[in-house]
């Protein structure tokens, strides 16, 4: 199959403003953008896909253009629901420096079709208010604008003259990037519709029939009970190792479950289609061992975090599998035990006394059936010990001590 149809074979393809001539014309190198407004200072993996598919499309030797939104980040994109907060220039641009750095690790800067990252702001703060009213909004008609769904369903609540004009800005993006780099494509999430369509109605009406461009929409990827895709436990899982290591990242993606796996497999890696049907195939046969899960979340983690952070993802995993928690450094045990809430203890405090300040058990003579019985582990190594006293010693670094109850209770004590 060729670019195109591999992209609609792997659920990327919703909307094209002229399906028939683009399909022709990807046969030959083409210019592509999407962009990111800077609204946080990373991307999370909500924002995957469409990192991803620029990937894809310099792969198949076009052009790609990352583009950030330091001006119409400082705007908002509507929203279905109601107006966005409006974030300070000085946040903007921290944010657009942020997502400049981390986007820039997703595509390739070198080579014959190497990839440009740009920013709007350099272009659209440049603009006067007569210059933006004469020059681009007299070529949008309001009945025109009012018509997309974004637009459309905000109008009984309200929607501000700022977020309103917002399809403009974004317009005015895909004609900057035309004239500047004969960029002859915009693609978005489904979302994006609107706006994309816009943008292709402006550089017609300001370049004339002869200037083909193309809008090309992906659906936003949601889980199989129709659930917002990206998120763990209510939380976003982000791009930025700060927000989420790469451990948290990779167990996103291992426990996916296996009603989306060949979902996510299609959208975001990067194998082939042998490879993926073959996971597929995996998967539908023997679920239990999660083989299209571990190779979706090992190659992703490579992607997003490098090497190291994949074997660093990898070794924590396989520890705490394992018990072998002394084998891990002190950032992996931050990693492995996040979210895991910490009881401070004196040194010299009796194991039995830590265990129930921690609520590890609910009472001494549980604790003692826990101990004896072989059920309680320190920093991996099992602990049978009535009497055993807390110390330094037993730390990993200094202060912390990692107890185990059973093979996945763990708690974390600093001394």
């Amino acid at each position: 199959m060729d670019f195109f149809d591999e992209l609609k074979w792997r659920g990327l393809i919703k909307d094209v403003t002229d399906e028939e001539s683009l399909r022709e014309r990807l046969k030959s190198p083409i210019t592509c953008y999407c962009g990111f407004d800077p609204t946080a200072d990373s991307c999370h993996i909500g924002h995957l896909q469409q990192v991803i598919l620029l990937r894809r499309y310099q792969k198949a030797g076009h052009r790609p253009i990352v583009l950030v939104g330091g001006a119409t980040g400082m705007i908002g994109d509507p929203r279905m629901t109601s107006e966005r907060k409006l974030l300070s220039l000085e946040d903007v641009k921290h944010n657009a420096e942020c997502l400049k750095q981390q986007l820039s690790h997703f595509v390739d800067f070198e080579g014959d079709n190497k990839a440009i990252l740009a920013n709007n702001y350099d272009w659209i703060s440049q603009l006067s208010v007569i210059d933006f009213l004469r020059d681009y909004g007299k070529c949008f008609n309001v009945s025109y604008m009012i018509a997309k769904d974004t637009v459309a369903s905000r109008l009984e609540r309200g929607i501000s003259y700022t977020e309103f004009s917002y399809m403009i800005l974004q317009a005015m993006d895909f004609l900057h990037l035309y004239r500047t780099y004969n960029c002859q494509l915009q693609i978005g999430g489904s979302d994006q519709w609107g706006n994309l369509t816009c943008g292709v109605e402006l550089v017609r009406k300001l370049e004339g029939e002869n200037a083909k461009v193309y809008g090309v929409t992906s659906p936003l990827i949601t889980k199989s009970d129709g659930t917002k895709f990206g998120k763990s436990e209510g939380k976003n899982v982000w791009l930025d190792p700060k927000k989420s290591s790469p451990y948290e990242f990779y167990q996103f993606f291992v426990n996916v479950a296996d009603s989306d796996i060949a979902n996510m497999l299609k959208r975001l890696s990067m194998k082939s289609v042998d490879e993926i049907q073959q996971l597929i195939y995996q998967s539908e046969t023997q679920p239990h061992l999660r083989e299209a899960q571990k190779a979706l979340a090992m190659e992703l983690t490579e992607i997003v975090h490098g090497k190291e952070g994949l074997q660093s993802a990898l070794r924590i995993t396989d520890a705490l599998f394992k018990g072998n928690i002394a084998d891990l450094t002190a950032d992996e045990i931050s990693q492995a035990f996040k979210d895991a809430e910490k009881t401070t203890v004196s040194e010299n405090t009796s194991l039995i006394d830590a265990l129930l300040q921690g609520k590890v058990c609910s009472s001494k003579r549980e604790a003692r059936e826990f101990i004896t019985s072989g059920s309680i582990s320190i920093n991996g190594t099992k602990c049978q010990q009535i009497d055993k006293v807390l110390t330094l010693q037993d730390t990993l670094d200094g202060k912390t001590i990692v107890i185990r109850k059973g093979k996945k209770n763990y708690s974390i004590f600093n001394i």
